[in-house]
């Protein structure tokens, strides 16, 4: 499996605080069967305190923790990414590789939970439009998506992809969270299962039990969401979004 979403890298965010606690985090990943990762580490997050989000920053602290991973003999494949916090500028930010994932062609988009932006869609259809496949993390926890799932149809039919939490299909933000990213499952409205994972705690590595879940919920093959489609990410190849089930 190819975990999406995550923030391993010790100390370049609210992520890892350490080389051991990310080493604890992949042991525990590994034995869930994982074997590639795309770290995304927070891009332009307004209460975010970071030492940089230049690649090559980000790169080093990688390299740094692969040095570390082989001393513990763990087979786990490091991918960088971003999730990009949302503001009008994505079209002008993609100089920095990190922000499309190194091949051009995918952005990660966090929101505040609360609202979105006013026309912040005709944004997204700049983005898409420009050659870059926007992909919402986590609109499952957004209080407008748990109130109107039509947000997400509309946004599905511009051209824009949906990741979702494992740990909101565990109930780890609440009932409500839990319900729409079920729902929107059933619907094949998610194209992408990320854990997340941020720390050692409540926040680890979780897919094995989110697909444990996903398997009693739907009727169709959800492997490619933790694997063929994340490496249709990383490889710049394009994914294909099936039709909504109502």
């Amino acid at each position: 499996m190819i975990d999406f979403h995550n923030h391993i890298l010790p100390g370049v965010d609210d992520g890892a605080k350490s080389i051991e606690e990310s080493l604890n985090m992949l042991k525990y990943a590994e034995d869930q069967g994982i074997t590639e990762i795309v770290n995304t580490v927070h891009f332009q997050h307004p209460k975010m305190e970071q030492k940089s989000t230049e690649f090559d920053y980000i790169s080093n602290v990688k390299d740094q923790l692969i040095e570390a991973m082989d001393r513990e003999n763990i087979k786990i494949k490091i991918h960088l990414g971003a999730e990009v916090f949302f503001n009008f500028n994505l079209t002008n930010i993609t100089s920095n590789p990190l922000v499309t994932f190194c091949n051009g062609k995918y952005m990660l988009v966090e929101f505040q939970t609360h609202q979105f932006p006013e026309k912040f869609d005709d944004h997204l259809f700049q983005l898409a439009i420009s050659g870059i496949t926007p992909i919402i993390a986590h609109p499952e926890r957004y209080k407008p998506i748990q109130n109107d799932i039509s947000i997400i149809e509309k946004l599905i039919n511009s051209g824009t992809l949906v990741q979702i939490d494992a740990g909101s299909l565990l109930g780890h933000f609440g009932p409500n969270c839990k319900t729409i990213s079920e729902n929107m499952l059933k619907r094949k409205m998610v194209h992408i299962i990320g854990s997340d994972s941020h720390n050692l705690g409540r926040r680890n590595f979780c897919l094995k039990k989110a697909l444990d879940v996903v398997e009693n919920i739907v009727d169709y093959d959800f492997m490619p969401l933790v694997q063929d489609n994340p490496r249709k990410v990383i490889n710049g190849d394009k994914i294909k979004i099936p039709e909504f089930q109502n």
